[in-house]
């Protein structure tokens, strides 16, 4: 077991087992966390449908780090740029996003409403520590919680 938790995995489970607690809700862990880790630039990357979230989250956080935000529609991408086609729509760009805040140094990324696979784009690319605040989910109001009751009705 040793072998798989490197230096880095162990200083992030110590700072589980110190500074979080099953009294805090999910902000408060991610607060306690990045400042019993030592951070000091957080980085937050967001879906458009989050922009106000983000927004508060900028402002609570800033008062403990310097804090960058990205929205998932960095840089204007056209979706002919990406996927190539004819289409002038403009996609999310979660690589863009991971980019940005690659380019800014942030020691600690939050997720916020990224859609299935772009999550995953943005955390592959990221160079910070990555954490979820919020699941991107359409037909439950962005609580994928609920489909648990939904999928075991049809077990």
């Amino acid at each position: 077991m040793n072998e798989i938790y490197t230096d880095e995995f162990r200083k992030i489970m110590q700072a589980n087992c110190d500074f979080t607690s099953m009294r805090s809700n999910r902000i408060e862990e991610i607060l306690n966390f990045a400042r019993g880790m030592g951070i000091s630039r957080l980085g937050i990357a967001y879906c458009i449908t989050f922009s106000h979230k983000a927004e508060v989250l900028e402002q609570y956080f800033s008062k403990y780090f310097t804090v960058y935000t990205v929205g998932c529609k960095h840089d204007k991408v056209r979706k002919k740029d990406i996927l190539g086609g004819d289409s002038k729509r403009i996609m999310c760009n979660p690589a863009g996003q991971a980019e940005y805040l690659n380019n800014h140094d942030t020691e600690l990324n939050i997720s916020m409403g990224l859609c299935v696979g772009h999550d995953m784009i943005f955390s592959k690319q990221s160079k910070g520590l990555v954490t979820n605040l919020f699941d991107k989910d359409f037909t439950n109001n962005n609580n994928p919680g609920i489909a648990f009751s939904e999928i075991e009705g049809k077990l």
